[in-house]
């Protein structure tokens, strides 16, 4: 049996992309040490989606491991000599980062090279999926053209129409300490396949979501948002009148597509995975399809004032990833995923 080994595997994609490739005859390897309660306090706690793969999957093993670990690291992929990396594991709070700036960047930079050196020494020629983020580009895209509409901002650029390409910069901007230190392991990411030769590439994801997020209020936006409309919760939006605009793609197609890049691997690609301008959407537009979903008025504030470097509007062009990989495609609209999402929730809270 081919292994797979899954950093971050009890997160939202880590799970997701376990099951995927379990489901496809591999041997998953699941490297996580729920750090996500340590970031975000108990409502972060991923073990029960830990317990859930281990109960649901008859080939997945669990090791609790952290990234930062170099030695546990090396060790443990010379052991295995996995067919596929898929690494997952982040701090990935944009707001968190500028409070625990030494944690974030020893994770987000340092537990990518610690995999990419062991994966360089004991499996070369294995696939590595790098999940990044869109924040490696910083604050530019607030530099685009805009304009205002009812619910949501849009790009008044026609270079921009599908949304942003992976040519788009990351320099010259304000990325967070967030966005910094994910763009250290990104690039180290797309110089172990240039420099080395090794098949890898990073996915420059948009808002990733899906039924097994645990979300909170400083990652997760969706997921959080329902939790928040189910719950009577107040949630707050933090500037350009809630007509902000992210674009979302559900897990499943998110681990989908590594698929299809782990069968036909890269050298240093760089992909922007979202769910492009279809399944873009406005904090207020995102309101309206958790009410329709759930019956239930959404309760909220407003603080005017905007988090430092946030995107006004982004949404993802798919041309790229769709040109590479043409049997991929995206399986989830939006009204779906919230559909899923609040589903989710209704049966955490029944227990």
């Amino acid at each position: 049996m081919k292994i797979c080994l899954v950093t971050g595997s009890s997160g939202l994609i880590g799970s997701e992309v376990s099951t995927y490739f379990h489901e496809r005859d591999f041997a998953v390897h699941g490297v996580d040490n729920n750090q996500r309660e340590v970031f975000f306090g108990p409502q972060g706690n991923t073990r029960w989606n830990e317990r859930r793969l281990q109960k649901a999957l008859a080939h997945f093993t669990h090791h609790e491991l952290d990234i930062r670990n170099r030695t546990g690291v090396l060790q443990l992929i010379e052991t295995l000599k996995p067919a596929v990396i898929i690494h997952t594991a982040a701090q990935p709070s944009h707001d968190l980062a500028a409070k625990i700036p030494f944690d974030d960047f020893d994770v987000n930079a340092g537990g990518t090279l610690n995999l990419l050196e062991a994966a360089r020494r004991y499996c070369p020629g294995s696939p590595f999926i790098h999940m990044s983020t869109n924040k490696v580009y910083g604050d530019r895209p607030n530099t685009i053209r805009l304009k205002e509409l009812d619910q949501r901002w849009d790009y008044d650029d026609a270079q921009f129409a599908r949304g942003i390409p992976e040519t788009f910069s990351i320099d010259q901007s304000k990325h967070s300490l967030f966005g910094a230190s994910k763009v250290a392991g990104d690039v180290m990411v797309q110089e172990y396949g240039r420099y080395f030769g090794l098949p890898t590439c990073c996915l420059r994801g948009g808002c990733l979501t899906g039924p097994n997020h645990a979300g909170v209020e400083l990652h997760g936006f969706l997921s959080y948002l329902v939790k928040c409309n189910l719950e009577g919760r107040e949630y707050k939006i933090y500037g350009y009148k809630g007509k902000q605009v992210r674009d979302n793609i559900h897990s499943t197609d998110v681990a989908s597509f590594m698929f299809e890049f782990y069968q036909a691997p890269r050298c240093g690609e760089v992909y922007n995975l979202g769910g492009g301008k279809d399944n873009s959407c406005s904090i207020l537009e995102a309101f309206e399809m958790a009410e329709a979903c759930t019956g239930k008025k959404q309760i909220h504030t407003y603080v005017d004032q905007a988090r430092s470097g946030d995107h006004i509007c982004y949404y993802s062009d798919l041309s790229k990833m769709r040109t590479h990989y043409p049997k991929w495609k995206l399986t989830r609209s939006l009204p779906q995923i919230f559909k899923e999402i609040a589903d989710a929730w209704h049966q955490r809270m029944a227990k």
